[in-house]
């Protein structure tokens, strides 16, 4: 089956000259309000939505011109998406922000009031959600989040509106920060793209986390017996999870730096992987929150002109080994 005329002119209108995805991610909602409430000493939930707004606009406006598309939440997004470059396209976060700590698994949620129709109307040319998956959860967890990932995709079916998934990778018992996460990272990548190609969701672009923590992957950042994987194994984990991919598949940055990111980047590259882009975030403009935090409006223009712009050229650099999007799409059975 051939993507759907709506989700084809949704995917083209996010994708740059060669067809693939260079997007500017900043739909954080709880994520920005502890940034900001670190820059602050403030607590997270005194942080007033319009300072979420506020900052948003500003990265929209200064960074969008060197973006294919933007990704925002209809929360505090929507005054961002309009001051976006008129060349990038919009994508909308459809999901709850968080989850409920008093809930085994990590459960996901719709927003309220919304719609995947009601996102199209405000301008959306696709839709994304973010899905907490392990293939090592309880299968009675699983099996509700493949019903709510299904749902998902038979709406933005009906809607003809193409459908991001953003798989975000954990585990039950295991700190995902830690060398133990690291281990076993790349098989929890792997084994949820393998699964959410299934046609039966309806996916049209999946999202993901580079299969291997790049922070523990051996460089002179790291002293001798840090590193948990050798950069020749961190290749292999990439081709891996890139051969079980029958979507495109674009990366996401998961809070790196901007330079370990890119780092990143170039091990996927070098090993082949077949990846149609990024939706990177905070590797972008995360630094700039203190700055907008502690000095105002006109220091984070200056600086988003000056560090965000070379962070997203820098990011934007590592794209050349990327894979047209549409190509894939189209000829997905």
């Amino acid at each position: 089956m051939r993507v759907a005329t709506g989700k084809q002119r949704g995917l083209q209108a996010l994708c740059d000259e060669r067809g693939v995805i260079g997007a500017l991610a900043i739909d954080q909602r709880d994520a920005l309000r502890k940034l900001f409430a670190k820059a602050t000493g403030l607590t997270a939930e005194s942080i007033p939505a319009k300072t979420l707004s506020e900052f948003k606009e500003h990265v929209s406006k200064i960074l969008t011109p060197y973006a294919s598309a933007i990704l925002l939440d209809p929360e505090y997004g929507l005054p961002a998406a309009e001051k976006r470059d008129p060349r990038a396209g919009l994508l909308l976060a459809y999901e709850h922000t968080g989850y409920d700590r008093s809930i085994a698994g990590r459960l996901p949620r719709l927003l309220d009031g919304f719609t995947v129709a009601r996102l199209k109307n405000e301008g959306a040319d696709a839709v994304k959600v973010l899905l907490y998956y392990s293939p090592f959860s309880e299968s009675s967890i699983n099996t509700g989040k493949k019903s709510w990932v299904e749902r998902v995709g038979e709406e933005c079916a009906a809607a003809d509106v193409p459908f991001f998934l953003e798989l975000v990778s954990y585990h039950d018992e295991i700190d995902e920060k830690s060398a133990e996460f690291a281990r076993v990272k790349p098989d929890i990548v792997t084994r949820s793209v393998q699964e959410f190609c299934n046609p039966r969701y309806a996916v049209d672009v999946l999202k993901v986390g580079l299969p291997v923590n790049i922070r523990f992957v051996e460089s002179r950042h790291l002293t001798p017996g840090e590193a948990v994987f050798t950069r020749a194994e961190a290749r292999e984990y990439c081709r891996r999870a890139s051969e079980a991919a029958s979507l495109p598949f674009i990366y996401l940055s998961e809070g790196l730096s901007n330079e370990v990111f890119i780092d990143g980047l170039a091990i996927a590259a070098e090993a082949g992987s077949d990846f149609s882009g990024v939706l990177c975030g905070r590797a972008t403009w995360q630094d700039g929150v203190e700055v907008f935090a502690q000095h105002g409006p006109a220091r984070l223009q200056k600086w988003l002109e000056d560090e965000g712009v070379g962070n997203i050229r820098n990011i934007n650099a590592c794209l050349a080994a990327a894979r047209p999007c549409m190509t894939r799409a189209s000829s997905n059975p």
